[in-house]
C-alpha cells in the first residue's frame, strides 16, 4: 500500500482478506503446521519456499502485522519479537559477533544501554558511547576498524533528547556500516527515520503502537537500502555461505531488501525463540489501527502540560522538545515537525522531598513504570527504577532526585493539568 497515506496504512496495510476470508487479522494459535510431503517441508528448511512450519520462527498472524509496520515505516521487510529489548538485541546481534564494536548514542533507554554496555560486552562485543550532541569530528573518532553498527533513539527514553539522524547516518555510511534507530517514542506517525538515512528501525511495540498496556512486543524493520555486499568483508554473516542453511548466502539470495530480516528470522529467532505471541500480535494490530488518531492527541496533551509546567513557580526545569528554547527544539522542528510524543520530564525546586509529595497526591495520573499509554502515567525514578542510587549517583545518571517523568495519555488536557496543578499545590 505504498501509494496510500499513513492514516490508511494504519488501518488497512499488512492484511488484505480474500473472498470469504476473515475481515480481521486471524489469530493463528498453532505451534506447528501440517504438510503433505517431506519434500514440501524440506523446501522450507532450505529457504527455497515461503511458508510456516513452527511458530518459534514465524507465524502468519505476526507476519501480517509486521508487514503493516514495514509499510508504515517505508521498509521492505519486518519481523515481530517478544519485546522491544529483543528487537534491539536481534538487530545488533544479527550483524555483530565476538570481537566486533558498536558506536551508540549515550542518551538511550537504560535497559538498552545495559544490553550494549554489559550483556553484549560479555559476548565480546564492545561499544563506544557518544553524546547525541557530539560534533561530526567527535562522532567519527568513535569508530574503530571493527565497528559494525551505529545505534540511537529518535527520542531518547527518558532523557527526551532528539537524535540528529542525518548526522549519525552520514557518519555510519562513511564508515561502511548501517544506522539502527529505535523509533519507539516518535512512531512512524511523527518520524520515519529511513527518510533521513537510517537503515534499520526498531520498536518497542509495547508502547504507543499497542497504546493500551495490553501486549508486550517489539519489531524490527529493514529499509532495504543498505548494500551489504558492497561491504562484504564487514558482514560475513550476510555475505558468505551459512552452513546451517545449506550454504545460502543471504545477501545474494534475498538481496539487500530481504537479507537482513531473513537471516534474523532463520538464525536468531530459530536459536533464541523470542517470538511475539499471535495473540499479542492481534492486540498490537488493534492498537495500530488507531495510532494515527492517538498520536496527535498525545502530542497535544504533552505540549499543553509542558507549557503549564514551564510557567509554574515550583518547577525548576522542563524537558520537552516542543517548547521554544528547549535544547532540542530546532532539531525537533526538522525531524518531528508534527509533534514528538506525550512524554514530558521536569524537575521540582524542592528536590526529593517535593517529588515525593507530588507523586503521593496525584489522582488521575497513575504511578507506573510504563510510558506511551492511552492512560496518563507518572514516575519518579529516584524512588522506583533507580532507588538503589544516592542523590549524587542519580545526578550523574541524568535522573536527579527531583526528576518526574509523566507520560500524557489521551484524556482531556484540562483534566491532566488540573491533576498536576493540585498535586503541585500540595508542596509547601
Amino acid at each position: 500500500m505504498t501509494n496510500y497515506k499513513m492514516n490508511t496504512k494504519c488501518v488497512q496495510a499488512g492484511y488484505r482478506p480474500g473472498n470469504g476470508e476473515p475481515r480481521q487479522v486471524p489469530i493463528i494459535q498453532s505451534t506447528t503446521f501440517k504438510y503433505d510431503t517431506s519434500e514440501d517441508m524440506g523446501k522450507l528448511f532450505d529457504l527455497e519456499a515461503t511458508g510456516y512450519f513452527y511458530s518459534r520462527l514465524q507465524n502468519p498472524t505476526n507476519d501480517h502485522v509486521a508487514a503493516k509496520i514495514a509499510d508504515m515505516e517505508g521498509g521492505t521487510a519486518a519481523m515481530l519479537t517478544s519485546s522491544g529489548q529483543a528487537a534491539n538485541f536481534f538487530a545488533l546481534f544479527n550483524i555483530c559477533t565476538c570481537g566486533d564494536h558498536i558506536v551508540a548514542s549515550s542518551s538511550i533507554y537504560g535497559g538498552t544501554f545495559n544490553l550494549i554496555s554489559t550483556t553484549m560486552a560479555k559476548m565480546g562485543i564492545t561499544a563506544t558511547f557518544v553524546s547525541p550532541d557530539c560534533t561530526e569530528e567527535e562522532l567519527n573518532v568513535a569508530f574503530q576498524h571493527n565497528t559494525k553498527a551505529v545505534f540511537g533513539e529518535t527520542i531518547a527514553n527518558p532523557a527526551l533528547t532528539v537524535l540528529d539522524i542525518e548526522k549519525f547516518a552520514n557518519a555510519a555510511h562513511a564508515h561502511g556500516v548501517p544506522l539502527i534507530v529505535d523509533n519507539t517514542f516518535a512512531t512512524p506517525i511523527n518520524c520515519r527515520p529511513f527518510e533521513w538515512g537510517a537503515d534499520i528501525v526498531t520498536h518497542s511495540t509495547t508502547k504507543y503502537m499497542d497504546g493500551h498496556g495490553a501486549a508486550l512486543g517489539g519489531a524490527i524493520v529493514d529499509s532495504g537500502n543498505f548494500d551489504w555486499m558492497a561491504h562484504a568483508d564487514k558482514f560475513p554473516g550476510l555475505c558468505t555461505p551459512d552452513d546451517s542453511y545449506h550454504g545460502i548466502t543471504y545477501a545474494k539470495k534475498f538481496g539487500k531488501e530481504g537479507a537482513f530480516i531473513t537471516k534474523c528470522t532463520s538464525q536468531l529467532m530459530r536459536d533464541f525463540g523470542s517470538i511475539q505471541s499471535p495473540q499479542n500480535a492481534y492486540i498490537l494490530n488493534l492498537g495500530l489501527e488507531s495510532l494515527h488518531v492517538r498520536m496527535p492527541r498525545h502530542c497535544e496533551n504533552g505540549q499543553a502540560v509542558a507549557e503549564f509546567l514551564q510557567s509554574h513557580p515550583k518547577v525548576a526545569y522542563v524537558n520537552y522538545c516542543g517548547l521554544p528554547g528547549d535544547k532540542y527544539y530546532e532539531v525537533a522542528k526538522k525531524y518531528l515537525p508534527n509533534g514528538s510524543c506525550g512524554v514530558v520530564s521536569f524537575g521540582l525546586r524542592g528536590g526529593r522531598e517535593a517529588a515525593g509529595i507530588f507523586m503521593k497526591n496525584l489522582k488521575l495520573a497513575a504511578i507506573e513504570t510504563h510510558v506511551a499509554d492511552a492512560r496518563t502515567c507518572c514516575l519518579n525514578p529516584a524512588t522506583s527504577t533507580h532507588r538503589q542510587m544516592n542523590d549524587e549517583q542519580l545526578k550523574e545518571a541524568g535522573v536527579p532526585a527531583e526528576l518526574i517523568r509523566i507520560s500524557c495519555g489521551i484524556e482531556d488536557k484540562e483534566d491532566l493539568i488540573s491533576d498536576i496543578s493540585q498535586a503541585l499545590n500540595c508542596i509547601k
